[in-house]
């Protein structure tokens, strides 16, 4: 690491060789690899792009000159390069660098990222913002194919175009979606149209042309119309020049000389501009090079070596794959719909077993919603399997498109409530308050894999729209309670002594009331309070929506102390409105969840603990309100708080 402990900041890199640049190439993803073999992370796609990054920063200078990374998957080496060398170390654990570019941890982040196809929308307001402050300094938008199949980015591209405005779009293709190269002719013709010299050149001639009298406006537009028809047909840069723009490529993304002299002419032109890179995922680990996809995102060490011991068998992501074959072996109706999520939501093995009725739809949330209300419509039962956290781009179309129709859809949201290590941008502890009001749209949350895949099953023979919420976790073990039928607004006790079963003389003095594998830290919570001699009972709602108000009532009547714990944010929680009942009844009730604003990256434990969500911060709510004293108000101060 001769060359890297001696980079401090970009002006580092820009004095470089460039020997010493490809030498730094080589050092950077040696420390990359490192680093995620011990914290996880997203290892193949930052691979791919350090010459690319390397190139940015030589010809660029950050933070005048703004660089907006799409997703932010391949922001590492921007990290390292720019003052936080030192730092690396820490990416995604609690306390340490966030695993996605973010504005409060340096100057040179321009815009904070997480989820794709937002990078040319925010450089093209970065863009509009300095020119209207009289700024020169350059914006960059680095978005890959896959993030370009989202529409918002071809929705920024098309006013980027009419505006005219000299935004630099970096498309970083990965050989994943974007048709192969279509040859020399195509190279040369973009470099011909990036070079300073040709655009002078195009505009004394469109000036001359425009200047003939009487003709010269239709002479203009022919050979405009003309050279758009010809290069339409030959090469595939047509799309971004009908849109405004310059194009540039295809261009070798780890050739970091032609990398250099392409941008800076792309900086000079003063238009809007493409830049075609093409990069391999992966590029220096033979395992990321040859699959991809397994190696884009790592488990941390530690996950690892919990799964190597035998610690779990199944994940809630496995279980729910594993349900879905089974659901759509039993009914050929079922389809499932991803959002270019397939291994991420388990459903690989749907993939393969049902080819043609398995639809990834790319990153398009919004499309993916609707064309699962359409497929109902017509008589299909459509599984919509998103993550929590993207689920957030297609509340409009849940509700317009499927909940006023009453279409029998059904979203099976991962990575709902805390997800660990990839910080702010992912945490799914939002969807309970989106959906909630949304007409005739029931949410489950299943506590283990037996019971996610009754739930399932369940929804398919329904006639309404369903959402399954589950985290990205292990499934518990099994109780007998997860294997009782489903009932609408109906949950189930996972603990309840004898006395308390009965219709009068309640003796338990403490109800803990949870949903999804929540409730298992409810039941750990409570042999902590037992232990402490007082009486407790779990049970586990299983539903969030419908709320059953009179009999949820009935339930808390009798008990001492109700603590609702819930895995989301507080306000609006059906946990809120449980402790608000309870108190109408007289009773001590708290709440207790997520505050609004989300926590940094850490594990998922480390997350709920502080949240007050495990099961020692829930035995210590109880510890808290169950004293003869006067209560708490209903919403807990430290998740309020955390």
């Amino acid at each position: 690491m001769d060359i890297l402990t001696g980079i401090q900041g970009p002006e580092d890199v820009k004095r470089l060789s460039l020997e010493d640049a490809y030498r730094l190439a080589g050092e950077l993803r040696q420390y990359i690899v490192a680093t995620v073999a011990v914290n996880g992370g997203h290892l193949a796609s930052n691979l791919g792009t350090v010459e690319l990054t390397l190139a940015l920063h030589r010809v660029f200078s950050t933070p005048l000159d703004s660089i907006v990374w799409d997703v932010g998957h391949q922001s590492y080496t921007h990290k390292i390069i720019t003052g936080r060398r030192a730092a690396f170390s820490t990416i995604r654990r609690s306390g340490g660098l966030s695993g996605f570019p973010k504005r409060a941890e340096s100057a040179h982040d321009a815009f904070d990222a997480g989820h794709a196809s937002t990078s040319l929308s925010a450089a093209l307001g970065l863009l509009i913002a300095k020119r209207a402050l009289a700024k020169k300094d350059a914006v960059i938008a680095v978005i890959g194919d896959g993030a370009l199949t989202g529409g918002m980015a071809y929705e920024a591209l098309s006013h980027a175009g009419q505006l005219g405005l000299p935004l630099i779009v970096i498309l970083n293709d990965n050989s994943m979606s974007i048709s192969p190269n279509v040859g020399a002719v195509s190279s040369y013709l973009s470099r011909l149209t990036t070079t300073v010299s040709y655009q002078n050149f195009r505009r004394l001639a469109d000036k001359a042309m425009l200047m003939i009298p009487l003709a010269g406006t239709l002479i203009h537009d022919s050979v405009q119309r003309a050279k758009k028809s010809v290069k339409a047909f030959f090469f595939k840069e047509s799309l971004f020049a009908d849109l405004g723009f310059e194009y540039a490529g295809p261009i070798d993304g780890h050739n970091i000389a032609v990398l250099e002299d392409v941008l800076r002419q792309a900086r000079a032109i003063d238009k809007p501009v493409v830049v075609h890179v093409t990069t391999k995922k992966g590029r220096g680990h033979k395992g990321a090079e040859d699959d991809p996809s397994t190696w884009h995102g790592v488990a941390p060490a530690d996950a690892l070596a919990s799964l190597a011991s035998g610690a779990t068998s199944q994940s809630f992501t496995q279980a729910f794959g594993a349900a879905m074959v089974e659901c759509a072996l039993a009914d050929e109706r079922v389809m499932a719909v991803s959002a270019a999520m397939a291994k991420g939501t388990g459903l690989s093995d749907f993939q393969r077993r049902f080819p043609k009725r398995f639809f990834d739809v790319g990153i398009a949330e919004e499309h993916a919603v609707t064309l699962a209300a359409g497929m109902a419509a017509g008589g299909l039962r459509p599984v919509v399997a998103i993550y929590s956290t993207f689920m957030q781009r297609a509340v409009d179309q849940v509700q317009h498109d499927i909940a006023l129709g009453g279409l029998p859809v059904i979203f099976a949201l991962d990575r709902a409530g805390a997800v660990p290590d990839d910080g702010e941008t992912h945490q799914g502890i939002y969807d309970i308050q989106l959906f909630r009001a949304v007409p005739g749209l029931s949410i489950v949350a299943p506590a283990s894999a037996l019971e996610l895949k009754a739930a399932l099953a369940w929804a398919l023979t329904r006639d309404a729209p369903l959402m399954l919420r589950f985290p990205k976790d292990f499934c518990p073990g099994e109780r007998a309670c997860y294997a009782l039928p489903f009932e609408s607004a109906q949950g189930v006790f996972l603990r309840q002594a004898a006395e308390a079963r009965g219709s009068t003389g309640r003796q338990r003095k403490v109800l803990l009331i949870g949903s999804g594998p929540l409730s298992e830290s409810c039941d750990a919570a409570a042999d902590i309070v037992e232990a402490e001699g007082i009486g407790c009972d779990v049970y586990h709602l299983r539903f969030l929506k419908p709320f059953d108000p009179e009999g949820l009532a009935r339930i808390m009547g009798g008990y001492e102390l109700v603590v609702a714990a819930e895995e989301g944010v507080l306000t609006g929680s059906v946990a809120a409105d449980l402790a608000a009942l309870a108190q109408a009844q007289g009773l001590r009730a708290v709440a207790l969840g997520f505050s609004e604003q989300p926590l940094p990256q850490g594990s998922r434990a480390e997350l709920l603990a502080l949240a007050g969500l495990d099961a020692r911060g829930i035995a210590a709510a109880v510890a808290r309100n169950y004293p003869r004293r006067p209560p708490e108000p209903h919403l807990s101060a430290r998740a309020l708080h955390a």
